[in-house]
C-alpha cells in the first residue's frame, strides 16, 4: 500500500543525518488468509552501500520472543502434559528456591523471605509472579550489589535470571524474567531444549526459517541480510552502531528475549493465531480454545491495579500506542486494550514491545495482526513510536478500508 510504503520511507536516513530517522524498518500485516501488507525500507547498518532493509531482514528481537514462548508453553497445556496452575516448581529447583526480597536493613543487607505459595505456569506467562529485571529494577540492582553478584538478566543464564521475587506469586503484576523460567519449565516438561521444541513445533509447521536462537548457525545464509544493532545518543538524537547487549551465542536460551528472526517470520505466528481464532480449523499451532484463553484478560483486580500503575509510571516504554489512561489488562503473552483505540485497534486486541523497539499487536476483532521490525536501543524510542503510531493509523485508516472493498464490504 503506497501510503505505508511512504511512511517507512519517510522514517529512515537516506545518508549520514539520522536524527529523527531510524536506519531500517520493517513492517508486516497479515489476516487468518495471509499478507495483506509487506513493506521495508532503509538500510541493514550504517554505511550507505549496505544491503537494503527488508522483511526478510534477520534481527535480534527481544521481547518480541515472548509471544512465541507462551505458544509453546500452551500447546503443552493443550496436550495435557502440564496444566496452567499447576505449581512447576517441582519441575524446575531453581524456582523452588526463589525468596521474596522484603528490603534492605539499615546496613543494606537485603531483606529475604522464603516464599511458601507455589509457582504456576499461570503466574509465569502472565508476569504475575513477581519477578523482574535486574538491570531496569533499583531494588534488584541494590541487592545485585549486596550480594556481589556479576551476571544479570541480559548475561542469558539461569544465574542471570534467579533474582529475588518482589512479591509473593499471585499478589501483583511486575514485568520481568518471567518467561525465561516457562521455557525452563517446557524443557523439564519436554526433555528437549526450548529451540529444538520450537523447531519442532512451531518454526517448521510454518516455515519460519529464518528464526533461531543461535544466529551463528544462520550466519553464513544470513549475512548479508543481518541487522546491525544501532544506538540512540539522548543529547543528539543521532544513531551509532554498536555491541548487542546479549551474547551472540547464548549460553541459555532465553524464553523471554533470545530469539533473532525476520519480521516475515515473526508475523506467521500471529497469523496461525488468527486463524485459530477463526476457528476454520486448519490451525497448526493451537486450537480456537486455547488461541482465545492466550487473548483473555488474566488479571485480578489487584494485578491490573499494579500494571495500569506501571504502564501509567512507563507509558512511552511499556504502551506508546495507547492514550494515557486507557485500561489495559495482561493476556498470555502480552498487554490487552479493554477499550477500543478511536481509529485503531478494537478491545480485546493483544501487544507486546522489545528491548530493540520491535512491536506487534493482534486484533481479534478486526481479524488483523502485525509486526514492526527494527533495531534500535534504547527502548523506548521516541522516533519509533512515532513510526508505528502512524503505521497503525494508516492500517486501519487506509489499508482495512481499501481491503474491505476490494472484498465487496466482507470483514
Amino acid at each position: 500500500m503506497e501510503k505505508l510504503d511512504k511512511i517507512l520511507k519517510s522514517y529512515v536516513a537516506e545518508g549520514d543525518e539520522t536524527k529523527e530517522k531510524v536506519f531500517g524498518a520493517a513492517f508486516s500485516v497479515v489476516n487468518k488468509d495471509g499478507i495483506i501488507y509487506q513493506g521495508a525500507a532503509g538500510r541493514t547498518d550504517l554505511p550507505v552501500t549496505s544491503p537494503r532493509f527488508a522483511t526478510d531482514s534477520f534481527s535480534w528481537v527481544a521481547s518480541l520472543t515472548k509471544i512465541i514462548t507462551a505458544t509453546a508453553i500452551m500447546q503443552l497445556v493443550e496436550k495435557g502434559l502440564t496444566k496452567l496452575d499447576d505449581d512447576v516448581r517441582p519441575l524446575v529447583p531453581e524456582l523452588a528456591k526463589m525468596q521474596i526480597l522484603r528490603g534492605f536493613d539499615e546496613d543494606g543487607k537485603p531483606i529475604l523471605e522464603d516464599n511458601v505459595k507455589p509457582i504456576t505456569l499461570r503466574n509465569l506467562v502472565t508476569h504475575t509472579v513477581g519477578l523482574g529485571y535486574d538491570v531496569a529494577d533499583p531494588d534488584l540492582m541494590k541487592w545485585s550489589a549486596a550480594v556481589g553478584r556479576t551476571v544479570t538478566n541480559l548475561s542469558f543464564t539461569f544465574d542471570g535470571w534467579n533474582t529475588p521475587l518482589k512479591f509473593a506469586p499471585g499478589d501483583g503484576w511486575y514485568y520481568g524474567s518471567a518467561m525465561d523460567w516457562a521455557g525452563k519449565a517446557l524443557e523439564a516438561v519436554t526433555g528437549q531444549s526450548l529451540g529444538q521444541y520450537m523447531t519442532e513445533n512451531i518454526f517448521k509447521p510454518l516455515g519460519m526459517h529464518d528464526t533461531t536462537f543461535h544466529p551463528l548457525n544462520l550466519a553464513e545464509r544470513a549475512k548479508d541480510r543481518k541487522v546491525a544493532c544501532s544506538f540512540r545518543d539522548a543529547d543528539s538524537g543521532l544513531l551509532s552502531i554498536g555491541a548487542q547487549p546479549t551474547p551472540v551465542d547464548p549460553p541459555a536460551e532465553s524464553g523471554g528475549a533470545g530469539l533473532h528472526t525476520t519480521a516475515a517470520d515473526h508475523v506467521k505466528v500471529l497469523r496461525a493465531l488468527l486463524r485459530a481464532l477463526s476457528g476454520d480449523g486448519d490451525t497448526p499451532l493451537v486450537s480456537k480454545e486455547t488461541a482465545e484463553e492466550m487473548l483473555r484478560p488474566q488479571l485480578s483486580e489487584v494485578q491490573q491495579q499494579m500494571l495500569q500503575s506501571l504502564t501509567g509510571q512507563f507509558h512511552d516504554a511499556m504502551a506508546p500506542e495507547f492514550p494515557l489512561g486507557t485500561p489495559l489488562n495482561h493476556g498470555i503473552s502480552g498487554i490487552i486494550n479493554t477499550e477500543d483505540v478511536v481509529g485503531r485497534r478494537r478491545k480485546g486486541s493483544m501487544m507486546w514491545i522489545g528491548m530493540c523497539n520491535g512491536h506487534w499487536w493482534i486484533d481479534r476483532e478486526t481479524g488483523i495482526a502485525a509486526t514492526l521490525l527494527v533495531n534500535v536501543l534504547p527502548q523506548p524510542d521516541a522516533v519509533v513510536n512515532k513510526l508505528y503510531n502512524e503505521l497503525e493509523d494508516a492500517v486501519y485508516g487506509e489499508l482495512l478500508p481499501s481491503l474491505k472493498a476490494r472484498c465487496g464490504g466482507r470483514k
